[in-house]
């Protein structure tokens, strides 16, 4: 199985409206915006991310589901894992790792698998300075969570 750089290849680029390219900081808002355990659909320049804050810490990602494109700010959140609220697929925040891909039982997940193969969901790099809490560019690697002030 070849590896795959999210920061180079073209597809990633295109499913994540090319956040990655972006090589600045922009301010989605307030280091209060969100209480701990909530999260919303953020507007980042001309892009949307998902925002959650977990505990003192905020992490961002792509806003869709890359299974069937659920808006992820309308599932749950347990800890750093975001359920999507259609098909149920399951994603870590901090690194933004496939936990589940489906709640389908048996050979529906096997079909869905191969219809369309499990992905991770773009991570991005936030940070939180005076007060504002600030999205960067997407992560190749597990994503460090900072700490709310």
């Amino acid at each position: 199985m070849a590896k795959v750089n999210l920061i180079t290849d073209e597809r990633h680029r295109e499913a994540y409206g090319g956040m990655d390219a972006m090589n600045e900081f922009i301010d989605v808002g307030a280091a209060d915006l969100l209480a701990d355990g909530a999260m919303a659909t953020v507007q980042a320049g001309e892009r949307e991310v998902l925002l959650a804050r977990v505990g003192d810490r905020y992490y961002a990602a792509e806003p869709r589901c890359p299974h069937m494109r659920g808006e992820l700010s309308k599932g749950t959140l347990e800890g750093t894992i975001v359920t999507c609220p259609v098909h149920h697929s399951r994603f870590d925040l901090a690194d933004g790792r496939v936990v589940r891909w489906t709640d389908w039982p048996g050979i529906l997940v096997s079909m869905a698998t191969v219809i369309q193969p499990p992905r991770p969901l773009a991570v991005y790099e936030v940070k939180v300075e005076e007060g504002r809490v600030l999205v960067g560019g997407a992560l190749p690697r597990p994503a460090e969570p900072v700490a709310a002030q």
